[in-house]
């Protein structure tokens, strides 16, 4: 029965920290559960306006203004932690508005972000020669996600020598090198 318990009790504690991970606040996400899909606001702009949504992506370009700033975004999917995806998944473009000061050295072309927030009246730019009608959102909640990259861990050579002809000597791990990993 101890050992029964005690994974019923290691169960409870992941779901908990799987659900603090998500960086939206909960009640947020509750009422964007009910929102559009970026596609279909894409289609129809102006017949979503006042819809909660929580989208993602990669960050364009940052302009601060007066009233505040704008965050033009490339729209990817995002996992089920709440994390854009890459960008050959991309739908399309939207725009974050603020009335907050966000610095443009901080939200930086490709940064990732996810932005929670009301859809507002769409707004039309160019892209080169083409008109562009992006969906904009006045962000209540936005998170900026970090940087990953990629640490490689000092080499490892074991015990004793691996193979003939150019694979000779001693043996260190996966066919090259050693396997890297997420470093934040």
């Amino acid at each position: 029965m101890i050992g029964r318990r005690s994974l019923l009790v290691c169960i409870a504690i992941l779901f908990v920290l799987s659900a603090c991970a998500y960086p939206i606040s909960k009640g947020l996400r509750k009422e964007a559960e009910r929102g559009p899909v970026f596609t279909s606001v894409l289609k129809e702009p102006g017949a979503y306006t006042g819809s909660v949504v929580i989208w993602g992506g990669i960050v364009i370009e940052t302009i601060n203004h007066k009233k505040g700033t704008e965050v033009v975004v490339l729209q990817t999917p995002l996992d089920h932690e709440g994390e854009p995806g890459d960008s050959e998944h991309s739908q399309g473009r939207f725009i974050a508005t603020t009335s907050g000061y966000l610095d443009p050295a901080i939200y930086r072309e490709g940064r990732k972000v996810t932005v929670a927030g009301k859809i507002i009246s769409p707004e039309k730019r160019k892209i080169g020669e083409m008109t562009y009608t992006y969906p904009v959102i006045s962000v209540r909640e936005i998170h900026l996600w970090q940087v990953r990259k990629a640490y490689y861990p000092p080499y490892y050579y074991g015990y004793g020598w691996y193979g003939y002809g150019p694979y000779y000597g001693p043996y260190w791990g996966p066919p090259f090198g050693p396997w890297p990993y997420w470093r934040y």
